[in-house]
C-alpha cells in the first residue's frame, strides 16, 4: 500500500516550474496560432466585412488587432520572447472576445468558455513570466 501511495505522488517525474511554463507557453501559443490566428490571417479580406467591432475602430482595424494578437503575439509566446508584452496583448484580446463576442457566457450556445480558458492561461503566464526555457530567460541571465 505504501509503495502504491508513493507511486501516485509521481515523485519520479522531475519538478520544474520552468518546464511547466514552457509546456503552457507552447501549448497555448501554438493552439491559438493555428486554430484561430492562421484562419484570420489567410481569410482577412473575407472576414473584414463581418468581424465584430466592439470599440468602434472599424471592422478591419479590429480584425487586424485580433490577427496581430493571435499570430504575432502567439508566436512570440511560443519562443518566449517579449513574453509579458505578448501575454498582455493576448489577455486584452481574450477578455474582449469573452466580454463582447460571447457576452461573458460560460455555458450554452455561443458560450465563451474557450476564450475564458485561454484568458486564464495568459494571465498565468503574464504573472509568472516565460521561465528559464525561453528567449527571455536566456537574455535576462546575460
Amino acid at each position: 500500500m505504501n509503495g502504491l501511495v508513493r507511486f501516485f505522488r509521481f515523485n519520479f517525474i522531475p519538478r520544474s516550474a520552468d518546464l511547466g511554463l514552457l509546456v503552457l507557453r507552447v501549448w497555448l501559443g501554438l493552439t491559438l496560432l493555428f486554430n484561430h490566428g492562421w484562419g484570420k490571417l489567410m481569410n482577412f479580406s473575407a472576414m473584414s466585412e463581418k468581424f465584430a467591432d466592439p470599440f468602434g475602430l472599424g471592422m478591419k482595424v479590429s480584425l487586424g488587432l485580433a490577427t496581430f494578437a493571435e499570430v504575432v503575439c502567439a508566436a512570440l509566446l511560443v519562443i518566449g520572447f517579449l513574453t509579458r508584452f505578448a501575454t498582455l496583448v493576448l489577455v486584452i484580446n481574450m477578455a474582449t472576445a469573452f466580454w463582447f463576442a460571447h457576452n461573458m457566457k460560460l455555458s450554452g450556445p455561443g458560450n465563451g468558455e474557450l476564450p475564458f480558458l485561454y484568458l486564464a492561461g495568459f494571465v498565468t503566464l503574464f504573472l509568472a513570466g516565460a521561465g528559464r526555457f525561453s528567449v527571455d530567460g536566456k537574455t535576462n541571465r546575460a
